[in-house]
């Protein structure tokens, strides 16, 4: 037995000490239903054998669950969702006045009993979930239609831009300026006769002189 409860002490998420006094065994059976749900189970042990078996399985925080095992002690060993656990067990002990929170371990950190009271208020986890997804999608959602209408604007103005013939297209051409005229020279040569055009001869080769009369 002692093998055991030490295994269930360290497979588990949290254990939670509980004081049993009071308790039927028609209504511990309702208790164990309840964690059933939360995938958490109930058991009543005697002390010294629990001792033990927190010594054996030795988990951060053994000292602190030592400690609350003084008196009856039932232990409520949570492997699923810490919260739902914590929730069914408190609102039982609502329900019959019975089952007060002694304190116990969770994620091996010791809580007190109003410790774990204010986790049993706490939304279940697929409750959190899907908050956690909303908060974060909310402002997904609006950044990607932001996103949206600017990519539309962008579009739009192209569209009109290039419709003006400033995309796409070749810039009209920038006109040329007009040629200045250039001034007319005058011929420095005007009062002397044209030089008659030499004809091209070959190299060495005198030019003509008109024959004398015979």
């Amino acid at each position: 037995m002692i093998d055991e409860i030490a295994g269930q002490i360290s497979e588990a998420n949290a254990v939670y000490a509980i004081d049993y006094r009071g308790i039927s065994v028609p209504q511990a059976a309702a208790l164990r239903a309840r964690l059933h749900e939360a995938d958490a189970s109930f058991r009543v042990v005697k002390n010294t054998l629990t001792l033990r078996a927190v010594d054996q399985a030795h988990p951060p925080g053994a000292e602190s669950l030592k400690v609350l095992l003084e008196g009856p002690t039932a232990l409520a060993f949570v492997r699923g969702d810490v919260a739902a656990a914590a929730k069914a067990l408190n609102d039982y002990a609502r329900e019959t006045s019975l089952l007060p929170f002694k304190g116990g371990l969770v994620d091996g950190e010791a809580f007190d009993a109003d410790q774990l009271q204010s986790i049993a208020r706490l939304p279940a986890r697929d409750v959190l979930y899907g908050q956690l997804v909303g908060m974060v999608a909310s402002p997904l959602t609006g950044l990607v239609r932001t996103l949206n209408a600017l990519i539309s604007g962008l579009a739009i103005q192209l569209g009109q831009i290039a419709e003006q013939g400033l995309v796409g297209g070749e810039a009209p051409a920038a006109e040329s300026p007009a040629e200045s005229p250039v001034p007319e020279t005058p011929d420095q040569d005007a009062d002397h006769e044209p030089q008659p055009v030499q004809p091209d001869r070959a190299e060495g080769e005198h030019a003509d002189t008109p024959e004398e009369d015979a």
